[in-house]
């Protein structure tokens, strides 16, 4: 009797939001309005199936596109930023019920302990911050974020064929989304300055499109020993997609995202000669130097721009020979905020001036003789430089644990390639290891970790590194093991 009214109730709901719908829409005439019956499925879905919506979730988060309203002083990207809530909602009701869902070895790991201790301290950030709202907003999004790219992955990915059904449908929403920009691109003339018209929506700009496509490039490159021995139709499809894939990155007009798939092979080497160790303490010396270098005597007035001849190209070839020449606009415009947020950080070293506070504040620390035509920053975009990010709005806590996250995913994933006999785990492992090491260089540029699709293809490897470590660890055991008793036998 009572799941009969359960049914009659269910049934009741959904033929109600369907008539209230149609009405809608016909008074409207907005076809957003249309989305509610699907909406109200996948809650239902959400309650009945978790895991099952998530793998659908998983495959909305390439293609959702933002909207923006109230004046363009506010937007929302659909339609994964919903479903984002409606998961951590359900992250706060699966943990009441049952507190010991994540595994203890989760909490263990050491990446987690990292990103748990960033996570703290952006709270502690936000206390102290001097813009609370945009900081306690930040948070927010952060904490989203984290539990949908981070702590559920644990709960989903457990055998072989979960690391494959994750690869392909982010695969295929993702090559769709390439495919579309550049057409939209190419009826533009592939034209350097219109690349950012071409997003059409799907991206914020043309760095973050660059930033995701040359993330999942290294889990293409690594999908073709894995398909060794398939159909020539799914090889062939697969080197077709890497070229679009290619071609996509190179007509982003997005210099970090090239840098960032030289880095990454160099990462992928490094893993299996077993020197990946060596990488970060090099490039943290290597800046370390530099500002030794630039600081005393404020030696670094040598290098500032000149201002009349420092402008955007309308050439990607010229824009990549004008950054040599220190001629680059948005190349000297980094330098320009980078001065700025070393100046800034000494006032707040500790706590930083609050999540999303660098654009508010930076300008009276700017050298006005590092200036260029876009210092105005209508845009109102920070530091470009993650590093610099952290410091400037969370102080020097935060960047030095970003600073050892990155020495440490990378270390991890060395230590579980070699830990491996698995094939199939020991490139996956590369290709995450290297999927990082072009975020890190979009990153340096850039500061994208919070923004959705980046974020996806940030936290979700961490987590596989993190699943993966413990896999190989019980690979190792149950080897070892299987080795004792063959010795007993004997």
């Amino acid at each position: 009797m009572l799941s009969f009214l359960k049914n009659i109730w269910f049934d009741a709901a959904a033929l109600m939001l369907l008539f209230a719908t149609v009405v809608v829409f016909a008074w409207t005439g907005n076809y957003i309005v249309l989305v509610a019956p699907f909406a109200f499925l996948y809650v239902m879905l959400v309650a009945v199936n978790w895991k099952t919506a998530y793998w659908i979730f998983l495959f909305t988060i390439p293609a959702s596109i933002q909207i923006n309203f109230a004046g363009d002083s506010m937007s929302i990207t659909l339609p994964d930023q919903p479903i984002m809530w409606l998961f951590l909602f359900t992250f706060v009701l699966i943990l009441a019920r049952n507190p010991k869902l994540i595994p203890e070895w989760y909490w263990r790991d050491p990446l987690v302990l990292i990103v748990v201790l960033q996570f703290v301290w952006t709270i502690v950030a936000v206390i102290f911050s001097k813009m609370l709202l945009f900081s306690f907003k930040f948070l927010l999004v952060k904490t989203w974020l984290m539990v949908c790219f981070f702590i559920f992955p644990i709960l989903i990915f457990r055998e072989k064929k979960d690391f494959i059904r994750g690869f392909l449908l982010m695969l295929v929403p993702m090559l769709i989304t390439v495919l579309v920009i550049l057409v939209h691109h190419a009826l533009l003339g592939f034209k350097f300055d219109k690349v950012q018209k071409a997003m059409s929506g799907l991206y914020y700009n043309h760095v973050d499109y660059s930033t995701v496509i040359s993330m999942f490039l290294p889990l293409l490159l690594i999908a073709v020993p894995l398909t060794k021995g398939r159909n020539i139709f799914i090889r062939g499809g697969l080197i077709v997609t890497i070229l679009i894939f290619l071609v996509g990155t190179w007509f982003a007009f997005a210099r970090a995202a090239e840098i960032g798939l030289v880095f990454a092979i160099v990462v992928g080497i490094a893993i299996r000669l077993r020197f990946v160790n060596f990488i970060m303490p090099a490039i943290y010396a290597a800046i370390i130097l530099a500002m030794c270098y630039l600081v005393p005597n404020n030696k670094y007035l040598e290098y500032r721009p000149d201002y009349n001849n420092t402008y955007m190209h309308k050439n990607f070839v010229d824009h990549l020979l004008s950054t040599f020449r220190g001629r680059d606009m948005s190349s000297m415009e980094r330098v320009y905020r980078w001065v700025a947020g070393v100046r800034m950080s000494q006032d707040r070293p500790i706590t930083g001036y609050g999540p999303r506070a660098f654009y508010y504040y930076y300008k009276p620390y700017a050298v006005t003789s590092f200036r260029t035509y876009v210092s105005r920053n209508t845009e109102k975009s920070t530091t470009h430089n993650y590093f610099l990010y952290m410091l400037v709005e969370q102080g020097w806590p935060a960047m030095i644990l970003y600073a050892i996250l990155v020495y440490a995913m990378f270390s991890k994933a060395q230590k579980i390639y070699h830990r491996f006999k698995d094939r199939f785990y020991r490139l996956v492992t590369i290709g995450l290891a290297m999927t990082l090491a072009v975020g890190f260089i979009n990153n340096f540029f850039s500061e994208l970790i919070e923004t959705h699709k980046v974020a996806a293809l940030f936290y979700i490897p961490l987590a596989m590194l993190v699943i993966l470590d413990k896999k190989s660890k019980d690979e190792q055991a149950s080897l070892a093991a299987g080795d004792t008793t063959q010795a007993a036998i004997t």
